[in-house]
């Protein structure tokens, strides 16, 4: 006769192997093989199944409930799990109503004689005589189900806790394959998805490269835990600087706001709770150790850190930096500021399309406008000119000013209630006032439209500008990428022309002289080389036309 497979070694060998918790495992067993029992002796029988450690078998069992004897107005309410106490009583058993029997269902092919004696003795209550030759196959196969598939449940809920507790940590993972733009990054015990969203523009990975991401969610999936990745995310730049810098790990130094556009440029603000650190120093390291660390992580991302400043308007003027600001507007009840910068440094504090403003006003939380000191005066000199085709006082249009009027159409839309907080204006006289003001702001928008189409002829002129006749400055001022810290960065290191970049052939030496870095320098002698060929056009097309006009052509 065929002896049953002892179930403490699988089991073993299975927890082992899998890191599963064994206790796990044999509830789940237990439970596989009562609802196998149910559905095999049938769903209405109250039926258990508990394992034996010595033997290493789950044992199956019959619950029979005493109760009190029926009657005519009680009749027994479940006959198949149900037995009268004088019934019980009959059979010799000394119980109470209420008591609970374990009877043993002996389905295995050793315990045929138990199995019969059985049978003799409580077949009439148990009624199982007929149902349990095929059982032992029935639980063996189930067995073998439970440990494929309650192995795989188990270690899927493994994984599934193991990661749920890493959600908004840094992991490291190994490109595998790509699905629908999707990148598939093996983590060890689980598989983690990069999805296209949380990708960087600029990134590009190949299967085998190591991937350092953010654990934006961790979701629990019928097929397993699904690990949602980020390399987007701002918070990845924080964890980074975390990683990187002690001082922010142990409290000291605090991110207190960071901003960022994944594969362009990220800002972050930070402050100290020592008077004795540094923050940005601290963040820099030795020789831009740290930063560095974190932006090669980044592929080349760059990254300004500034001090945070509880004071809102030095905080947006860290925050615009390396731009110099000449004054600060505020508008605490739209949080709106107008800044005011010379005007050599318009271009640098909008930056490049836009975006170093636009990163100040995430990192701050406040609405940003920048203007140049000659708009501003243009502005004001504007406003005072359309205000006095009202007749407003001019005491009172400095104060129009002073509150964020620039136009008579300003003054159109302005609630009334507001207006008359201003002196010598009054209920009565608004609606008039008004009236004149939407009249007056036809005129001003002929105006504005003559002021923009003279300002962008003068924007082409300055570009159309004869390159003879520019500085040196001028010129390394139209190469992209190219400030004036780098302007006087590359002439500290003995380039003080377009064309000394352009010659230099040893790319280590411009960037170690320079102090750009070898990515930086490239970035620049390239750019040098684009500028040259559009100067070269725009001088022969420039010299050409003056030709033309010296024939009388």
């Amino acid at each position: 006769m065929q002896q049953n497979v002892n179930l403490n070694l699988i089991l073993d060998q299975v927890a082992k192997d899998k890191g599963l918790d064994r206790p796990r495992l044999v509830e789940i067993l237990e439970e596989a093989i009562t609802n196998a029992g149910k559905r095999h002796f049938g769903l209405e029988r109250n039926i258990k199944a508990r394992y034996d450690e010595e033997k290493g078998q789950v044992d199956l069992f019959q619950v029979l409930t005493i109760v009190a004897d029926p009657t005519e107005e009680n009749p027994l309410p479940d006959p198949v799990n149900m037995i009268p106490v004088t019934v019980a009583h009959a059979k010799g058993i000394e119980v109470e109503p209420g008591d609970e029997l374990d009877f043993p269902i002996y389905y295995r092919p050793e315990d045929e004689a138990e199995a019969r004696a059985q049978d003799e003795q409580w077949g009439d209550l148990l009624k199982l005589k007929t149902y349990r030759r095929s059982f032992g196959r029935i639980a063996a196969q189930t067995a073998k189900q439970v440990m494929i598939q309650g192995t795989r449940n188990a270690e899927r809920e493994n994984v599934y806790n193991e990661y749920k507790d890493r959600k908004g940590e840094v992991i490291t993972g190994i490109v595998r394959r790509f699905e629908r733009g999707n990148v598939i990054v093996d983590l060890g015990r689980a598989e983690a998805v990069l999805p296209v969203r949380e990708q960087v523009p600029r990134e590009s990975y190949r299967a085998g490269d190591r991937i350092q991401a953010f654990v934006m969610d961790v979701l629990r999936e019928s097929k397993g835990p699904q690990i949602i990745l980020s390399r987007a995310s701002v918070e990845l730049l924080k964890k980074l600087f975390e990683m990187e810098v002690p001082e922010i790990a142990e409290g000291v130094v605090v991110i207190e706001a960071a901003a960022r556009e994944p594969g362009g440029r990220a800002k972050i603000a930070v402050s100290s709770r020592d008077s004795d650190v540094d923050p940005v120093g601290a963040c820099v390291g030795m020789k831009g150790s740290r930063v560095q660390a974190v932006v090669q992580e980044l592929r080349g991302e760059k990254i300004d850190i500034v001090p945070w400043d509880e004071d809102p308007a030095r905080f947006v003027c860290n925050a615009l930096a390396p731009a110099e600001v000449s004054r600060v507007l505020l508008d605490d009840q739209n949080r709106a500021m107008e800044i005011i910068v010379p005007d050599d440094q318009l271009s640098l504090a909008i930056g490049r399309r836009g975006q170093n403003v636009r990163l100040a006003s995430q990192l701050t939380g406040w609405k940003l406008d920048i203007n140049s000191e000659s708009r501003v005066k243009e502005m004001h000199e504007f406003a005072i000119e359309s205000f006095t085709a009202l007749g407003i006082p001019e005491s009172t249009q400095e104060m129009l000013y002073a509150h964020g009027f620039r136009k008579a159409q300003d003054v159109a839309n302005a609630a009334p209630e507001m207006l008359t907080q201003f002196p010598g204006f009054t209920m009565d006289m608004i609606p008039d006032l008004q009236k004149q003001a939407r009249e007056q702001s036809i005129v001003d928008a002929e105006k504005e439209m003559r002021l923009e189409q003279e300002r962008e002829a003068a924007r082409i002129a300055e570009a159309r500008r004869h390159p003879d006749g520019l500085t040196q400055e001028e010129r390394f001022a139209r190469v992209r990428g190219v400030g004036e810290k780098t302007i006087e960065q590359l002439k500290l290191a003995g380039y003080p022309t377009v064309e000394a970049v352009h010659n230099e052939a040893d790319m280590m030496k411009l960037a170690d002289s320079s102090g750009l870095g070898i990515k930086k320098a490239r970035q620049i002698k390239h750019a040098v080389g684009v500028y040259l060929e559009e100067e070269a056009k725009l001088r022969a097309e420039l010299d050409a036309e003056k030709a033309k006009q010296g024939t009388g052509a």
